[in-house]
Order: structure tokens, then sequence, then C-alpha cells
């Protein structure tokens, strides 16, 4: 599965990123994963299966979808800002079973 995180900056969703990469190699799972943010996220997103955003950009949801055409979501804030990977596994599952 590739995913594409997208936030502001890309800061807040590059710790994220490590985390999941963390959390999915424990699990056999395999990932490539990138973090962006939303100035670049149109240069790299043809690479990607899915994208996910954090929170503080969710409000440029569907533009992203529109421009892109590839399953995409927010990552819930609970569970972005406690990093719960257990809970973005499932969204990304659930996203990728759209593709």
């Amino acid at each position: 599965m590739k995913i594409l995180l997208v936030c502001a900056g890309g800061m807040s969703t590059s710790i994220l990123m490590k985390k999941m990469e963390t959390y999915w190699k424990e699990h056999d799972q395999k990932l490539d994963i990138k973090a962006v943010g939303l100035s670049e996220y149109q240069d790299v997103y043809t690479n990607y299966d899915i994208i996910m955003v954090g929170p503080q950009v969710s409000y440029r949801l569907k533009e992203i979808k529109e421009a892109t055409n590839l399953p995409c979501d927010s990552i819930p804030s609970f569970d972005y800002a406690i990093a719960n990977c257990p809970n973005i596994m499932k969204l990304a599952e659930k996203l990728y079973a759209q593709k």
C-alpha cells in the first residue's frame, strides 16, 4: 500500500509517518508512505494509492479528491493527535479497498 499523507506543511505528518512505519512493520504489512505539505501533493500523488489528510487541512479534502481522483479521507483529529496507528490503519485499508 502506498500512502500519501498531506498536512499544512508536512511537519506533523512526518512525525505520524514514522510511527505508522513502525506500526506497519510490527504487523508485517508492506507500507510505502510519504508526508508532504499542501503545496506539494500535486507533484507526487500519481505515485500513491491513497491520500490521507491531517485534520488541520480537512477543509481542502474535496479539492484534493477532485484534483487527484484517488481514494482520500481525513484522519480523525483524536487519532491524528495521539498517532492511533490501529485506527489509522483501518482507515487506510478502507480507502485502499476503494481503489
